[in-house]
């Protein structure tokens, strides 16, 4: 890799592994060079390796601060590749914060987020992909979203990665050790086997980008905002689809005044819903910032749920929702009420994203799950899907568009070096999503997001 070295001999950091509050167990986690005198300091021996130690945990005085488990993972046979102690304490968080400054006055730091597995990739523990995928598995927010993340901490889509880099190499390598013979009578640009291979290349591309916009959806999900005129049945929609009251519903116009959010798991992919106030004019300043707000979550969503209501054969309001999207917002029209009409729930139009429901009854929820699934273009039940990020699927459009560049070079120029040159560029755009080839800023704004103690 390169934009940073192995850190054997970095500060030794330290941090609480568990959450924040009271518990029966929380874990100090402790990494660096100065894990053994440490570890001896605080508990008077240095435990045995790999073993659980009952060890007392003592003060700079001698003073028991509390009786726990120690365990001591010698470098490099560590999840950061350092010397690593794990206290096992009694969840307190008193308690806890008594073992961090003793363990600061011992010489250690308190580590910054992501620290922790940031050294276990520095140290080649593991790659840039897995260490992704653990935050991803902590974040997961469906079962599917936790395996997907589960298959890239093994190493699936690493490998899958490495595969296609090895024939980018490959190809790369074919191209340049024909240019370093060219008293060859066969000419390499007119062989049959060169585009052979950059057809495979390309059909690798396709198979693996599939692969990563699904696990780019299992991982962020679809943000899907209700929007509409008031009393239309947006928080009786929301509480439909969540299968229980997650909003107010009155038949007073207004009542919802702030974004509300809801979580959902529609066959594993994570939906994350937005219902918001009514759109129209007010002068009420409280339900004017509601407002506000709607408009605002509209900007940033995925997919409007334009909510009308079919029982008022009236398509000014209608027309006055769909005003209000940003242009380039997909919608999909949503007729509730039909309970009060008697229409067929259901799709009305697929084509269009027109569909009858209930709200009030579950009429035609299935058929608007279909239809989210469908926008978001998940596909359930993948057994081989990763967890991936839009960095990766970015990576991966960048690498493919030098793949393709090089394949032009071949048709319309037959300029072999120039080629090559693009085969290197692709070769690197790989080398992003593994971290191979990477930065310092790059790596500060992946492991800043994670938790602190991972």
């Amino acid at each position: 890799m390169t934009g940073a070295d192995p850190i054997a001999a970095a500060d030794t950091i330290v941090a609480r592994a568990t959450p924040a509050g009271r518990g029966g167990v929380a874990v100090v986690r402790i990494s660096g060079p100065a894990v053994p005198q440490i570890a001896v300091a605080l508990t008077g021996a240095l435990p045995q390796p790999r073993h659980a130690t009952l060890a007392g945990f003592f003060d700079a005085g001698g003073e028991a601060l509390d009786l726990g488990l120690a365990l001591y993972f010698p470098a490099p046979h560590s999840f950061t590749g350092e010397h690593v102690l794990e206290l096992h304490a009694h969840g307190g968080p008193v308690l806890v914060d008594l073992l961090l400054e003793r363990v600061v006055a011992l010489g250690a730091r308190l580590a910054r987020p992501g620290e922790f597995t940031e050294r276990a990739f520095l140290n080649d523990k593991l790659d840039l992909t897995q260490a992704e995928a653990i935050a991803d598995l902590i974040d997961a927010g469906s079962r599917a979203a936790a395996r997907a993340a589960q298959r890239s901490l093994r190493g699936d889509f690493s490998a899958a990665v490495a595969a296609l880099v090895e024939q980018v190499t490959d190809l790369r390598a074919w191209v340049e050790a024909a240019l370093d013979f060219p008293d060859e009578d066969i000419d390499f640009l007119e062989a049959g086997e060169l585009t052979g291979r950059l057809d495979d290349v390309t059909r690798a591309f396709d198979t693996l980008q599939a692969t990563a916009r699904q696990g780019c959806l299992l991982r962020d999900g679809l943000q899907v905002v209700i929007a509409g005129r008031p009393n239309a049945g947006k928080s009786s929609l929301l509480n439909a689809l969540a299968g229980y009251a997650v909003a107010i519903v009155t038949p007073v116009p207004g009542t919802t005044r702030d974004v509300l959010r809801e979580e959902l798991d529609i066959d594993g992919l994570p939906i994350h819903v937005f219902d918001t106030a009514g759109l129209r004019e007010s002068t009420d300043p409280v339900e004017q910032e509601g407002v506000r707000r709607a408009r605002a979550a509209l900007v940033t969503a995925d997919h409007a749920l334009v909510i009308v209501d079919a029982s008022v054969p009236d398509d000014t309001a209608l027309a006055a929702t769909l005003a209000e999207l940003p242009a380039a917002l997909a919608q999909t029209i949503v007729r509730n009420k039909i309970d009060l009409t008697a229409e067929p729930a259901g799709a009305v139009d697929g084509e269009a994203g027109v569909i009858n429901v209930s709200a009030t009854r579950g009429d035609g929820l299935d058929a608007l799950r279909a239809r989210l699934r469908a926008v978001a273009g998940y596909q359930p039940g993948g057994e081989g899907t990763t967890t991936a990020r839009r960095r990766h699927l970015e990576a991966l459009t960048a690498a493919r568009s030098h793949v393709e560049a090089a394949r032009r070079t071949l048709v319309e120029r037959r300029a072999g070096e120039l080629m090559a040159e693009e085969l290197r560029h692709a070769q690197e755009a790989l080398g992003q999503i593994t971290g191979e080839v990477t930065s310092e800023d790059l790596l500060g704004r992946i492991f800043a997001g994670f938790c602190i103690g991972k």
